[in-house]
């Protein structure tokens, strides 16, 4: 069996400022302070296992935040009123918003300043896109074509089209398409896909079509990761997403002469690592 592991896979530069940033907190302040994170920095559980273990508490809402500590900004951004309602109980804020996510939100405040109303291709259910809809107060939210043909839009409304930085670029062409030959030729759209994650996606499709099989590693919760193995799995190729090499090593791996293996934006080296290193050992 002969191994190809994708270069893009691994932390991306979003995720890597956003634990650079929580590791310096914590150097620098070395318990003496409480640090939390509002809601996990990242989607991957064992590091945010690794950051419990070191005393980080894992705050699911604003009241949840230590008053008299500090709170760490998740990568994925958070929505505006949340920042003020912890600015308003005095904790100090370390804000590791990626970088590509908050140039989104302000994209999407510029437009939504213009009165227009945003049209967001993204999981509702997802921290980044809470975020990004609290900078447009008139918005749609879709997940897939099928659902935006479903919202009725008022032809008297003036849109701009935005889409969740980890969304399916090809998906996103479609949805433009669509768009400009139904609403409105002119239509305004932010390019918000973050590069790294069209990258990771084109590297994963070529990879697909050099391999008999692909793996997939990463948290199950990271949309990210789900969307590189639903475009593996899109382009024809078996594909298995894992978190650890534990799980893999519970599953019936096909005969094959060629596995690629790729990793979502939140997911560690080492985790890769292993997962590499048990299956050059089959």
């Amino acid at each position: 069996m002969r191994i190809v592991r994708a270069e893009t896979a691994g932390f991306c530069m979003g995720v890597g400022l956003a634990l650079k940033k929580l590791d310096r907190l914590l150097e620098e302040h070395d318990g003496k302070d409480p640090v939390a994170m509002l809601g996990p920095i990242i989607h991957n559980p064992q590091v945010l296992e690794q950051y419990a273990a070191r005393g980080v508490v894992l705050a699911r809402t604003i009241e949840e935040v230590p008053a008299d500590g500090y709170v760490i900004i998740r990568a994925h951004g958070i929505p505006r009123r949340d920042e003020q309602s912890l600015r308003e109980r005095g904790v100090t804020i370390v804000d590791a918003t990626c970088p590509k996510v908050k140039k989104a939100q302000l994209l999407i405040a510029e437009q939504a300043e213009l009165g227009k109303t945003l049209l967001l291709y993204g999981e509702a259910d997802h921290p980044e896109v809470k975020g990004l809809l609290s900078h447009a107060p008139k918005h749609h939210i879709f997940e897939d074509l099928d659902a935006l043909r479903r919202i009725e839009l008022d032809p008297g409304e003036t849109y701009f089209l935005a889409a969740q930085t980890t969304q399916d670029k090809r998906h996103f062409a479609e949805i433009e398409t669509h768009l400009r030959e139904t609403v409105d030729a002119d239509l305004h759209v932010l390019r918000t896909i973050c590069d790294a994650t069209r990258q990771r996606q084109d590297e994963a499709i070529r990879l697909a079509g050099e391999t008999d099989f692909m793996i997939v590693v990463g948290g199950k919760s990271s949309g990210n990761t789900r969307r590189l193995a639903s475009v593996i799995e899109a382009a024809g190729t078996p594909c298995l997403h894992v978190e650890t090499v534990d799980e893999l090593s519970t599953q019936a791996l096909p005969d094959c002469e060629t596995v690629g293996l790729t990793a979502g934006a939140s997911t560690p080296g080492e985790i890769i690592d292993a997962v590499e290193t048990y299956l050059n050992a089959l």
